[in-house]
This record gives structure tokens, C-alpha cells and sequence, in this order.
């Protein structure tokens, strides 16, 4: 239970400061001792509230065009993501699960040093939107997501208000498909119930911080790590 509240406070002080990364850092902590069946469900329970939070407070930001669109792709590859989930065998999934790590954080750390902004094309939108779908229903991963909003959006406000807001009704989703599936059970709220205060300080420390720290700097460690745990959960996978 240590590494799950230590996997929670890292995880959501990220996403309280960034907008985004929770998943990718809990799973990638949790992986190791884990399976993405067991790990993937609770970090749901504990991101809802979280994105609920940060739309709530980044409300002004949100461009519904980028939404809606990004929205309805992603929920059509939620399902075939979920049937991954529930019926992919273990070590392939951790394997997949660290190469799109590797190949996610490599795109993300370019782009930080060759940040390019402007309108996305409509086969890229299309593309990124059904892989993101298929992603967030296996693992709950919303960086490849991340890496096209983060090319089309001015500034943090925005890039947090829209990803949430997208996060938000992927998690309004995916909950009762979790359920239906057998995925999501009891055992699985008692456990995120546990690790609920731990989320909200996590959370929070990382609003706070974001008028102390410089995002970007932070956005970049993160990359780093998340490139160093993916490489390293396909080399120790068993």
C-alpha cells in the first residue's frame, strides 16, 4: 500500500500542475508489482474527481469545437480499448504499455524544445483520437492525447481546461463500461476510497505550485522520467 499512496501523491501533484501525466507516472510506479487490470480502474476512481476539479476552475478556457470532436473519437476507441484490457494477455500489455511510453515521451520532449502551435489536421485529429480512445481504454493513458492539444492550445489554461473537459466525459464513459465488464468492482472503490485524501493533497499541492514553480521546467523532468520507466518496464518485464 506504500508504493499505491506514493504512486498517488507524485501522480496527482502532476496533474495539478500540469494537467495531465496522472496516469502515465501511477502506472508506470505501479507496474512493476501490478497488473494494468488491477491499477488501471483505480487511478479512474481517483482521476474523475480530479478532472471534474480542474474544469471547474479552468472553466473560461474551454473551446468546445476542440472538444467535442476529440470527445466522440475517443469514446469510439474506449471499447475496443476495454476489451484489450480485459482480455490482452499481462506481459504484452506491459510491453505495449512501455513502448508507447518511450514513443510518447520522445514526441513530447521534441516538441517542448520545438513547440509548434496552430490548427491540426483532420486525418491527425481523426488518427490521434481513436488510438487515444484505444489507450485511455486499456490503460487510461491521455498523452498522446496531451501531445495534439498541447500543439493547438495558447497557453497552460487552456491546454489544462480542454484536456480535462475531454478527460471528464472519457471518465463519464468508461466508469459504467468498467462496471458492466467486471473490471471495476468493490474491492476496487475500497481501495481508491483509501487513497481518496491522498489524491486531494497531491492535487492540490500541485494547483498551488503552479504559481511557484516554472511549469515548463517541471513538464520537461516529467518527460525525462516517463522516457527512463517505460524503456525500463519493457527490459524488466517477465
Amino acid at each position: 500500500m506504500v508504493w499505491w499512496i506514493a504512486a498517488t501523491l507524485v501522480a496527482f501533484f502532476i496533474k495539478g500542475l500540469c494537467g495531465f501525466a496522472n496516469t502515465l507516472i501511477f502506472t508506470t510506479i505501479l507496474s512493476f508489482g501490478s497488473s494494468n487490470l488491477s491499477i488501471t480502474p483505480v487511478e479512474l476512481l481517483l482521476g474523475f474527481p480530479t478532472n471534474l476539479i480542474l474544469v471547474w476552475k479552468e472553466r473560461r478556457s474551454i473551446h468546445w469545437k476542440l472538444c467535442i470532436p476529440l470527445i466522440i473519437l475517443i469514446l469510439a476507441g474506449n471499447i475496443p480499448g476495454i476489451f484489450l484490457l480485459k482480455n490482452g494477455d499481462s506481459r504484452s500489455v506491459k510491453i505495449f504499455f512501455g513502448l508507447v511510453i518511450v514513443g510518447i515521451g520522445v514526441e513530447m520532449l521534441v516538441r517542448e524544445f520545438y513547440p509548434k502551435k496552430g490548427e491540426g489536421s483532420r486525418a491527425a485529429l481523426i488518427v490521434i483520437g481513436i488510438l487515444s480512445g484505444i489507450l485511455s481504454g486499456m490503460y487510461g493513458i491521455g498523452a498522446m492525447l496531451a501531445a495534439y492539444v498541447g500543439r493547438v492550445t495558447k497557453d497552460i489554461h487552456s491546454f489544462k481546461a480542454n484536456m480535462c473537459a475531454v478527460f471528464l466525459a472519457e471518465n463519464l464513459f468508461r466508469i459504467p463500461m468498467y462496471i458492466a465488464t467486471g473490471i471495476l468492482t468493490s474491492a476496487v472503490a475500497r481501495q481508491a476510497a483509501i487513497l481518496f485524501p491522498f489524491m486531494l493533497i497531491g492535487l492540490f499541492a500541485g494547483i498551488k505550485s503552479g504559481n511557484l514553480l516554472n511549469e515548463r521546467v517541471v513538464k520537461r523532468m516529467v518527460i525525462v522520467l516517463l522516457i527512463l520507466s517505460g524503456a525500463a518496464l519493457v527490459v524488466t518485464c517477465k
